[in-house]
């Protein structure tokens, strides 16, 4: 049980690559709070999982509602060892100028001030433990940016060098801090990434990927759960790239 002790609180759990996550924590030991936007899937997977889990309805883009995911870790389980931040937002696959000011700020709260509210939250509770872990889903997209994706690509280019500086900073209190770039994968987002789905669109993207497939929520699970445990305990400021070779 590689993490077996600890309390992982996982934003976006309800679905994709956080449910992938969640449950892969659980598999190896942890207690694991699942956040999501959508409390229904947030308990159905929390119900998956077992009593090692409880389910939090949140908007991580609230300050409210990071407080609230870190005191549910605590009072239910008296720790918090690992936050993931996996919730995301996109605008649908389009020209840079025809995207509204509504969703640009909306994707600005998700992707970016959430990281802003959670370390707040987050920060001052791991410190007292004397350290812990934080992970961010970023994307390929900050590394190697597509056309007709132009504010989402810029806020994961965001998260990475976020990441990055945090994990400079957090080091002297043992905090580390890494990101994913995953390549896209089969997540409720995915529709939007490809501006229409249909099935020579979808072999399009597979196209420029190596290894000829989408990101499964596995794959995230299996990189978030190395990086999260204490095999990873010298490793910060990396953001690994999980997509099949896309970003060579």
């Amino acid at each position: 049980m590689r993490l077996e002790g600890k309390t992982a609180i996982v934003t976006g759990g309800g679905a994709g690559f956080g449910e992938g996550m969640a449950k892969r924590f659980a598999d190896e030991g942890a207690n694991v709070v699942v956040a999501d936007l959508r409390g229904d899937q947030a308990q159905r997977v929390a119900s998956d999982i077992g009593q090692q889990a409880v389910a939090l309805e949140v908007d991580v883009s609230l300050a409210k509602d990071n407080n609230a995911m870190v005191q549910a870790a605590l009072s239910n389980f008296g720790t918090l060892d690992i936050f993931v931040l996996n919730a995301g937002f996109t605008h649908k696959n389009m020209d840079m100028l025809a995207v509204d000011e509504e969703t640009f700020d909306r994707i600005g709260d998700v992707n970016m001030k959430a990281l802003y509210h959670a370390t707040r939250s987050v920060v001052p509770v791991m410190e007292k433990q004397g350290g812990g872990t934080i992970l961010t889903t970023a994307s390929t997209a900050g590394l190697r940016p597509r056309p007709g994706l132009v504010w989402y690509n810029a806020s994961k280019a965001w998260v990475i060098n976020a990441s990055k500086c945090m994990a400079v900073e957090l080091a002297p209190k043992n905090i580390r801090v890494n990101a994913l770039c995953p390549v896209a994968g089969e997540t409720g987002m995915l529709a939007d990434f490809m501006g229409e789905d249909t099935p020579e669109i979808r072999e399009k993207f597979k196209g420029v990927v190596p290894l000829g497939r989408f990101c499964q929520p596995r794959d995230m699970a299996n990189a978030a759960l190395y990086l999260v445990s204490d095999e990873a305990d010298f490793i910060t400021g990396v953001a690994l790239e999980v997509d099949g070779g896309r970003c060579v």
